[in-house]
Parts: C-alpha cells; sequence; structure tokens
C-alpha cells in the first residue's frame, strides 16, 4: 500500500482518541472463520443465506456476521453464523476485535468502509473482499477532508465487486486499481432447487394433465379457513381445480384432515400413498420433503404462516426457484427484503384475505396470467444465484489456498 498522509493522520487520531470497547460475549470456534460486515438489513440476510451455503460446502466453516446495529439483523440465523455489533473505528477497538475472531478473510458489502478496522485487518495478513459495492455507501463526505484517504482504503481490497457501472467507475475514479474492479450486479440471495422424484413427478403431471392446480404451501391451522374458502369459490369458476395443501405443522394434519372430511371435500392423503383421482379435490400433502415436487406441480403458490397476526412467513424463494407465481399475507417479517423484491419485479402479489385471495387465485389459475409472475421470480431468483455462487466460489477458493499455504 502506498503511503497516505490523510490515513496516516486519521489513524494517529483513532489511536488517541479510541478505547476497546467490551470483549466479545462468544469464542472464536475452531475452524475457517469468515467474517463478513453487512451495512444494511438488506444485505444482512443474504449473508446468512451465503453462510448456509458455505457450511453446506466445507464442514466446520463460521460466519462472523457484523452490524451497526445493536440488535441481530435476524433471528433465526442458522449455526453457523455469529453476530457481532462492529466495533467502533478505532485503532484500540479495531486490534482487540481482530486479536479476538482472527478471521481468515473478511467480506465487506455495500460501501461505508471503516478505515481503522480494515487497515489493520490488512496488518494481520487477512485478506479483503468488497462487494455489491454501490454508490449512496461508497460516497463518504468526511472523506474530503482526507483526500487520498480513499486511494489508500480501497487499495487494501483483494478484489471489489460492484452493483452497478456507475459504482465501479466511482471507485476507480476513488483510485482503486483497475484489475481489482468487477461489475457483477446486485448480491442478493439466490434460490436453489429442492430435489424431487422424477417419476413421481411424471405420474402427477399425467393425472392433474389439463387440470388447474395451485399449492397453498406451509398453512398454519388459522389460515385453513381462508384457503378453503377460497378453493371453493375457485372451484365455482373453475369446477377441475385441484388444491395441494401443505400444513406448515406436522401435528395439525389430522385435525385439517378432519376439516376437509367434515366439508365433504374429495381428499387424496400423501402420507396413505392416495393417488388422486378425476374427482379428487384437495391433496393433502402431509409429509416432508416433496416441496419440489408441489412447487413443480403448480404453477400458483400461496405462501402460508403470512396471514395471521405473530406468523413470520415462509422463504419465497422455493417457488420462485421452481416456476410458481407467488402470493403471500402481510405477516411475512422474518423475510420481508426478499418479498419486496420479488413483489418489485411483479413475481409477488400481497393478499390479505379470502377475497383478496381468491380474486389472485382466479386470475393466476389462467396459464398464461401465472407464467408471467413465474418468470418474473425465476429471473429475480437466477440472477441473485449467479452472483452469490460467484462470491461463494472466490471464497473457497482463496480459503483453499490458505489451507495449502499453511
Amino acid at each position: 500500500m502506498s503511503r497516505s498522509l490523510s490515513l496516516s493522520a486519521y489513524l494517529a487520531y483513532a489511536r488517541r482518541a479510541g478505547r476497546a470497547g467490551p470483549v466479545p460475549d462468544q469464542v472464536r470456534p475452531p475452524g475457517p472463520l469468515i467474517w463478513a460486515h453487512a451495512v444494511d438489513a438488506a444485505r444482512a440476510d443474504t449473508l446468512v443465506h451465503l453462510a448456509e451455503r458455505l457450511a453446506a460446502q466445507r464442514r466446520g466453516l463460521h460466519l462472523l456476521l457484523t452490524t451497526s446495529s445493536t440488535t441481530p439483523a435476524r433471528t433465526d440465523m442458522a449455526a453457523s453464523v455469529i453476530w457481532q455489533t462492529v466495533p467502533e473505528d478505532n485503532l484500540p477497538a479495531a486490534e482487540a476485535f481482530l486479536a479476538h475472531w482472527r478471521p481468515d478473510i473478511c467480506v465487506w458489502t455495500g460501501g461505508d468502509l471503516r478505515p481503522a478496522l480494515l487497515i489493520c485487518a490488512s496488518r494481520m495478513a487477512t485478506p479483503l473482499y468488497l462487494v455489491d459495492a454501490d454508490e449512496e455507501n461508497l460516497d463518504r463526505a468526511s472523506w474530503r477532508w482526507f483526500p487520498d484517504m480513499p486511494r489508500a482504503v480501497l487499495g487494501l481490497f483483494t478484489e471489489i465487486l460492484t452493483r452497478t457501472e456507475a459504482a465501479a467507475r466511482l471507485v476507480r475514479r476513488f483510485g482503486a486499481p483497475e484489475r481489482i474492479v468487477t461489475v457483477t450486479g446486485a448480491f442478493q440471495e439466490g434460490a436453489m432447487t429442492l430435489p424431487f422424484n422424477a417419476a413421481e413427478r411424471e405420474e402427477m403431471a399425467g393425472l392433474l394433465r389439463s387440470r388447474p392446480i395451485w399449492l397453498a404451501s406451509r398453512i398454519h391451522r388459522d389460515e385453513l379457513a381462508t384457503v378453503l374458502e377460497t378453493h371453493r369459490e375457485v372451484s365455482r369458476l373453475a369446477h377441475r381445480s385441484v388444491l395441494i395443501l401443505v400444513p406448515d405443522d406436522l401435528q395439525d394434519c389430522a385435525e385439517m384432515r378432519a376439516t376437509l372430511e367434515a366439508q365433504g371435500w374429495r381428499v387424496a392423503v400423501w402420507s396413505e400413498g392416495e393417488i388422486p383421482s378425476e374427482t379428487t379435490q384437495v391433496i393433502l400433502a402431509d409429509t416432508r420433503g416433496e416441496m419440489g415436487l408441489w412447487y413443480r406441480l403448480a404453477p400458483v403458490t400461496f405462501m402460508g404462516s403470512s396471514l395471521v397476526s405473530g406468523q413470520h412467513g415462509r422463504d419465497p424463494n422455493e417457488p420462485a426457484a421452481h416456476g410458481s407465481a407467488i402470493l403471500y399475507g402481510p405477516n411475512v417479517g422474518r423475510y420481508l427484503n426478499r418479498y419486496s423484491r420479488y413483489a418489485e419485479a411483479g413475481a409477488a402479489r400481497i393478499v390479505r384475505d379470502s377475497p383478496t385471495l381468491t380474486a389472485a387465485v382466479q386470475r393466476l389459475i389462467a396459464p398464461d396470467q401465472a407464467a408471467v409472475m413465474a418468470h418474473a421470480a425465476w429471473d429475480v431468483a437466477s440472477r441473485g444465484a449467479a452472483v452469490t455462487d460467484r462470491i461463494q466460489d472466490m471464497l473457497l477458493d482463496r480459503l483453499d489456498r490458505l489451507d495449502a499455504a499453511r
């Protein structure tokens, strides 16, 4: 790194004015540790998704997720994720943080660069990667007082991946070497397809050929009445319609089956090996492990556990990856960033009750209408997957090289 008077002045101030801060409340786990910093909740969500994929590829790998917030970005983080508040940008705090965690790699998302923290990581020979860089988070007003600092800080990174060409131009103007800057698009969690039995899928597709199908996925017991009322109205418009009903909690299956039978629905119970006939109205999918099959059969999916207050929704990446249009209720706080992304692309639509769910299913039961939304969903999911794949491969390759050098 070339000498920077601005950076030297900043670090001298950061040494005098700083304090170490609190001791981390968790021990460093054994094995490889990637430190990833999120500048906002959406990127934190994406990093949790990345951590799950990395852990599946490399046994014992953990991701240390830091955010500026004093509360965790998510409450349902995987076991491979450790959350901490990012330390203050001064040398004592940075040195104490890094000495405790000893990360093998640092992934910084967005921008909002912290010179003291990053220079300390670089001095500890921690490879630094800046991903999903955007103009909003890169352009810091304080840098006008340290004109040569951006060049010095950006030069610490091994690679810089930007959301847009405009962001790439900005980092180049700040002094980042041309060779380390690449435009990749947005870093957003990508959807992975779920396994399924191809023979079962072919058989079911044959049995249900030409029949309108919609899927109610991960339904809370308090949503059942809404779903069945919707299916009754949909069946009046398209009398051969089939509802695939997947309970969220398998312990509710017996109660749901009793309700279906009491209301006179003609039901095929999947766990009992019952195959739908020409007169079947509802398939009660009361097992686990077949979601890949159901998403592939249904062009329209209502994602349950989202209409009832106190629920948090289920992952919309699943139907998106399998070519199914997405409907969802207002209670999706756990996956709000994901639903918002699909909704903005025209791939998902919010519903609030039986009338709005009925209207949406009736509209989308037409194959051409569902296809437009499903294609939009797949497009969003696949674009996110491509960038995530690149970052995952980049990090795993660097870990392999670090292992080989030890």
